[in-house]
């Protein structure tokens, strides 16, 4: 579909980019030494490190991802919020004070506090860089995702133009303008996803639903005589192919030229008109059989019974009724199914009409239930979500770092305490966000992380402006502190502790700014290269590696005496290679990123956590046993 830009929406855009820079160019003058740059000197108050660490935690696969994946899979996508938010017990009661009382500026400080040992700087350093660019991917495709409607520019200007403004904040001022971006973005999100709400129970639910100026969009029917046959009763039409799945039929119809393809539906003997977007094999893409500029793919979500009526209409709602009239209706979801046809790849797009009681618990994206069809893998696969999302906090290295921007442990466990208490709230807004896009017609299919901001939008410009800086915000706050985290372990972690070569204060300061527009560089790239993903799905990959890398050596080292440097070193490198490798086997990575639709990959299950974890335990465990320090017995 397309975009129209807005002169408003640009000039807030430009406003809080502008102040953003601003913040990056006041505090660059403090950021002198190595602590100023690296840790904001550890002089944050408690208090607005928290708002801060909310503002970090709150990235693009929350506020983003979240919301469209509540808006196509309904609580099944809130299971992402319950899994970030419980993820922070372990941050809170495991890791929050010790790292602040081992480290100075990085993971790595705390891990090797009692070894000193060039093998943890080493594998710590690199476990940091490979998190954080497996985090900076979904950042960088929330960006490209959200200028294409803000600024009307395509997306990969959007990745240059949010990797090029975090490096001049990175470049300039470090941790604290950081810091002050992540609290400023963390508060405004906060109050005007609360904004949102009020505005979308307010505006009740329709079955037929205004997006703004676009008018909700009926889908054509063709009437069939025998649905065995599959003959149309318009006798001028002609059905060229057909494709069965298990859930659904497809044909393929060519009218008046165009290529049109429909879903049988065998209780209404009638062919419905479905979306689908065809990737050319010689370049190119086509919404619907017409190229993109002609507005071809809807905007679409609706309820096509309310309240027990076909044309029910509710009027203002409170939070309580909105969820309950959803309960009670029913809700046309959109299930995606992908077609090899010749070279080309056919996503078609077909509508779902669900009871929204099954909306509202789980079992429509992740299948947990055996009645739902759910096999032994599936409920394996929802499992390892599930614990990556729940241990991937507390091994993050831009949020452990946080820990080491304020003055004490106790300012480190109060500011973990707010942090929650934010977060949590945020999360419930999440749910009635993505809720309110699946009623109110304004899913981009081919793009469910734009949900929350078309969302905004078709409240008015000036709401749908405000939303959208924010989120870019949200994007800058995020990547900054991903980009501080990695030029950390390079220049602290790999230069000057494992390689020994001896920098000054303002050296460390100088390799880390090089660091962080290298950095900034790999992370445009990749935003390239997994343009179109849900961004809460790639979070769940870095949650993934981060719990299989880092966890398990920090529990161990704080609570098991007998760990030593070796078994470390062995976990972490097992950590990243089961987790990575499992994920580039995976059905998912098959599909969508290397386009292998009609192939099966080597691994069953799509999230790594449930083997990568334990056997990153197993090998610091068995490794730390063969390699005690022998007793001298005289």
């Amino acid at each position: 579909m397309n975009y129209q830009p807005s002169p408003w929406a640009i000039g807030i855009f430009l406003f809080f980019v502008s102040f953003v820079l601003f913040i990056s160019y006041y505090y660059a003058k403090k950021a002198k030494s190595a602590k100023s740059y690296f840790s904001a000197g550890g002089s944050i108050h408690w208090s607005v490190n928290g708002i801060a660490f909310a503002g970090d935690y709150l990235s693009a696969a929350s506020f983003l991802g979240i919301c469209g994946m509540i808006s196509i899979a309904g609580y099944d996508g809130f299971l992402y919020s319950i899994g970030y938010l419980a993820g922070w017990i372990v941050a809170l009661f495991v890791v929050a004070e010790p790292m602040k009382r081992l480290g100075k500026y990085t993971f790595a400080d705390a891990l090797d506090a009692k070894f000193n040992s060039k093998g943890i700087q080493l594998f710590a350093g690199i476990s940091t860089l490979v998190v954080s660019m497996f985090y900076l991917i979904p950042q960088m495709v929330g960006a490209g995702t959200l200028v294409e409607p803000l600024l009307g520019i395509p997306y990969w200007a959007g990745v240059l133009m949010v990797g090029t403004i975090v490096i001049i904040i990175v470049a300039t001022a470090g941790m604290t303008s950081t810091t002050y971006v992540q609290f400023l973005k963390g508060g405004l999100l906060i109050v005007f996803s609360v904004v949102l709400t009020i505005m979308i129970v307010n505006k009740g639910i329709s079955t037929s639903p205004q997006n703004g100026d676009v008018p909700y969009h009926e889908f054509k029917e063709l009437a069939l005589v025998d649905n065995d046959s599959l003959e149309l009763v318009d006798s001028s039409l002609m059905i060229t192919d057909t494709w069965e799945f298990d859930h659904v039929t497809l044909v393929r119809i060519f009218i008046d030229g165009r290529e049109t393809i429909w879903e049988v539906n065998n209780e209404e003997n009638v062919l419905k008109e479905t979306l689908f977007i065809t990737a050319l094999s010689g370049g190119g893409t086509l919404y619907n059989g017409a190229p993109k500029e002609d507005a071809q793919f809807f905007q679409v979500g609706h309820m096509s019974e309310v309240a027990g009526s076909e044309n029910g209409e509710t009027g203002p709602l409170n939070p309580f009724t909105f969820i309950e009239a959803i309960k009670e209706g029913t809700v046309v979801l959109w299930e995606k199914q992908k077609i090899q046809d010749g070279e080309d790849v056919i996503t078609v797009y077909y509508q779902n009409p669900t009871e929204g009681s099954k909306v509202l618990v789980p079992g429509l994206k992740f299948k947990v239930d055996s009645e739902r069809g759910a096999t032994f893998t599936d409920r394996l696969d929802f499992m390892s979500l599930m614990l990556a999302l729940f241990l991937g906090t507390a091994g993050l290295p831009h949020i452990l770092i946080r820990y080491y921007t304020v003055p004490t442990p106790s300012a480190a466990r109060k500011s973990t305490i707010v942090a929650i208490a934010g977060i949590g709230f945020f999360y419930i807004l999440t749910m009635f966000m993505g809720l309110g896009a699946m009623v109110n017609g304004v899913i981009d299919l081919s793009n469910s992380n734009m949900s929350a901001p078309l969302l905004a939008k078709s409240f008015g410009i000036g709401i749908f402006a405000i939303i959208s800086a924010i989120a870019f915000a949200t994007v800058l706050g995020t990547v900054s502190g991903l980009i501080v985290a990695s030029s950390g372990a390079v220049a602290h972690d790999l230069m000057d502790r494992f390689m020994g070569i001896k920098l000054s204060d303002k050296g460390k300061v100088r390799a880390g700014k090089i660091a962080s527009i290298g950095v900034g560089v790999i992370a445009m790239l990749l935003g390239l290269l997994f343009k179109g993903m849900n961004v809460s799905y790639l979070v769940g990959w870095a949650f993934a590696v981060a719990a299989s890398a880092n966890l398990p050596a920090i529990i161990m080292m704080l609570f098991w005496k007998k760990t030593t440097a070796k078994g470390i070193i062995a976990s972490i490198g097992v950590g990243i290679v089961s987790a990575i490798g499992i994920i580039l086997l995976s059905q998912k990575t098959y599909n969508e990123v290397y386009h292998l639709v009609d192939k099966v990959a080597p691994i069953p299950i799509n999230n790594p956590a449930i083997i990568s974890v334990p056997l990153s335990f197993i090998t610091i465990i068995v490794v730390s046993l063969l390699t005690q320090k022998k007793t001298v017995t005289e």
